[in-house]
Order: structure tokens, then sequence, then C-alpha cells
């Protein structure tokens, strides 16, 4: 296979070279997660679902491979300066985690109404957590002031490039597991991991389209991608509560570009096929995960074609188990 060195989309600086080293650089830290296959599923799409299991990733989610490849690209001799983010979910723990396995501090903005679940995991993995005001601007503004205070490293939860080659690394694990893909589908929420599932399929020889799957209460990039300009994301209302933030930068071009379609999913929908697949297969996944799969069983009820394949990646499984949504 001739890889090209050349960026799978003008504005943003990266192509398969990236996601190739960025395998190799977190290798030994990350899991390579299993592929799930299940009959009923299958059955009810009328096609044939492989389910790519990132909720047996470390922390629960595939945060981890970009967190890990971000702070495994920093400078030597500038680690002993932390890293810092602003984040309430999975990213905040997979940054806490990433940073420990590299002996380095890691410095966590997370607003006052996070979950008291999710600050204590990140206590756990040895950060520090600043409180602010539950708002983005409260959040950028207290994580720029602690970066001039220590000069740690910014690490942005999905606009930063060596988060979404990281991310990619869940869509070449897939391709390598299982063959002849035709289709792989995604959540969108702040765009790193379907830009990261872009740059991996759009660079095979033979490309595999790219679907992603938004909840129709915060479906910003379908708006987006409707009307070929970046729409931010204005109160978002879903359960899926790991896809409420808006696109950024680095993250629009890929979807703009390089994803073929955005289905939009209903929040009974998601919390239908959150407990379909709970149900069937016995693994604990979240909202957000759900609106993939719900995105594929539509995708595979409309097609014709019984032999189509399709990748699901299932993002996380930190589910709240006192607010399920049935």
């Amino acid at each position: 296979m001739e890889i090209s060195s050349r960026p799978l989309v003008q504005e943003v600086d990266l192509c398969f070279y990236d996601v190739l080293r960025a395998a190799s650089r977190i290798k030994a830290r990350v899991h390579r997660t299993p592929v799930l296959t299940s009959e009923s599923l299958d059955s009810l799409a009328n096609v044939r679902l492989f389910f790519k299991c990132e909720h047996l990733q470390r922390v629960g989610a595939f945060k981890y491979r970009g967190a890990s490849n971000a702070v495994a690209e920093i400078a030597p001799n500038l680690r002993a300066r932390g890293v810092v983010t602003h984040s309430s979910g999975n990213h905040a723990q997979a940054l806490a985690l990433a940073a420990r396995d590299h002996g380095i501090e890691a410095h966590i903005v997370m607003p006052a109404n996070a979950p008291l679940v999710k600050r204590e995991a990140v206590i756990g993995y040895g950060a520090h957590v600043i409180e602010c005001e539950p708002t983005l601007r409260a959040r950028e503004e207290t994580a720029a002031q602690v970066q001039n205070r220590t000069g740690a490293e910014f690490i942005h939860p999905y606009n930063d490039v060596r988060v979404i080659a990281g991310q990619a690394t869940a869509a070449l694990e897939l391709i390598e597991q299982v063959e002849a893909l035709d289709i792989v589908v995604a959540p969108i929420g702040g765009g790193g991991l379907i830009s990261g599932t872009c740059l991996t399929c759009g660079s095979q020889p033979t490309p595999i389209r790219v679907i992603g799957a938004e909840p129709a209460g915060a479906d910003d990039a379908f708006r987006s991608k409707q009307s070929g300009a970046l729409i931010p994301q204005v109160n978002p209302n879903t359960i899926a509560d790991g896809l409420l933030t808006s696109l950024g930068t680095f993250t629009w071009p890929f979807i703009r570009n390089c994803v073929e379609e955005i289905v939009t999913i209903d929040d009974a929908q998601i919390a239908w096929s959150m407990k379909f697949f709970w149900q069937r297969t016995k693994q604990v996944i979240e909202a957000s995960s759900a609106v993939a799969i719900a995105a594929a069983i539509e995708i595979g009820k409309r097609s014709n074609d019984r032999n189509l394949r399709i990748g699901v990646i299932i993002s996380g499984g930190n589910v709240d188990l006192s607010r399920l949504p049935w």
C-alpha cells in the first residue's frame, strides 16, 4: 500500500502517516479493543454490523487514544510543566490518566456542576482539579490562567491535530480486524473521533465511506453540513450528553469534505437502541454510543444490499446508572 504524505483536507496538516505514527506511539498503552457482532442486530438492520468496542478502552472511552498521543508528542524538555485542559467528561479522565502514565502533572479545569463520579475519577488518576463556573467562557479563561501560571501544555478535547491522529487509531484497528468494510459510522460531538475516522478511511487504497451520527437535539454538524458553513451549537437538548459540544476549526473541514452524510437520531431512538444493545450483547454502553448504533440500523434498513458491511464505533461506556433513560 502506497501511503500518501499529503493532508486529507487542505486546512488541517494531517495525513495517514500521522495516524500510523500515532498507532506506533501509543500501542503499548492503549487496549486493542475487540470487535463485537450480533445476529439480532444484523437481522434488525438487514446488513452485517461490526461494533468496535471502545467502551472497553482505558477510562471507558476512545478519548484515551487522543490524549495519550498528544501527551506522548510533548517535547521531553517541556514535560515538567505538565498539561492542562478544560473538560467535564471523558477527555478529563483520559488526559489525567495519560499524564500519569507519562509521569507528568495534569491540571483539569472542571465546571462546578460536573458529575461527582467524574471529578473523583480525575482526582484518582492524580490530576489537579480546578473548579470553575459552568460556562464555556469560564472554562476557557480558567484554563488560560492555569496555563499562564504553570506553563503547562494545553490539550484541547478535540480541536488538536495530535488528538485527532490518536482518535484515528480506533478506525485503523477496526479495518485491520474486519475485512472489506463498506461504511464506518461514528458519533459526532466536537468531531475529533469522526475526523480521525475520515483520516483513516479516506486514506485507504479503496476509500471506505464515513457516515456521521448525531442527536436530533444537538444537530449542529448536520445543520453545518446542510448549509456548507460552520454553525455553532446552541442550547443542545439530548440524553446523549457526550455529544453536546460545537465542532472545532480542525474538525469541521473533515465533516464538510469527507463525511458522506449525517444521520440524526431522536432521544426515543437513542434510549431504545441503548437498551436493546444492553439486552442483546450484555455490554454497557452510554447514550452517545447508541446514537451510532441507531444510525447504522437506519442505514441498513434503507439499503437494498443485504451484504453491506458496516463498522460502528462504540465510543464509550461511562454511564450514570442512577440516571438511565428508561
